[in-house]
């Protein structure tokens, strides 16, 4: 079997999710294969943030439009860059994270899609559904589904 040459994973900014970016740079880093590290948000409308605009001031940026994901991000980056993998990439884009992660295998061509497992043995994640359990059946790709939790 080839070794994969392009890799996605998904990142919240929560420790379960970096627990699956650092997994899916030690399988970059053993292919020697491009990491594609994507964050999906949902701008916060003005009423939403307002409170905390007023409360931040000049430091209001950091809850609003896409810099949280941003964040989460860079983080990410150099987790994975810790972890072993040599060529990283971030993307952030607004939308439902199944789509954003679809849009992403299929934009880079990744041959991987990696996700953190929360929410998928859930009672809700069960009648709603989950990122992984929707990223497994449609995601086109390999998945590979790390135990975060």
């Amino acid at each position: 079997m080839p070794a994969y040459k392009t890799i996605v994973v998904g990142t919240d900014g929560s420790s379960t999710s970096f627990a699956a970016v650092e997994r899916a740079a030690g399988v970059a880093a053993d292919s020697g294969a491009t990491l594609v590290v994507v964050s999906a948000y949902t701008p916060a409308s003005r009423e939403d943030t307002a409170a905390a605009e007023d409360a931040l001031k000049d430091e209001a940026y950091l809850v609003t439009g896409w810099t949280p994901a941003e964040e989460a991000l860079r983080e990410a980056a150099d987790r994975a860059a810790a972890a072993g993998a040599r060529n990283v990439t971030t993307h952030a884009e607004d939308g439902a994270p199944v789509d954003v992660l679809r849009k992403a295998v299929k934009d880079h061509h990744a041959d991987l899609l990696v996700v953190g497992n929360r929410g998928l043995n859930t009672f809700s994640g069960r009648l709603l559904g989950s990122v992984p359990a929707d990223a497994t059946r449609r995601a086109g790709v390999d998945v590979l589904v790390v135990h975060t939790t």
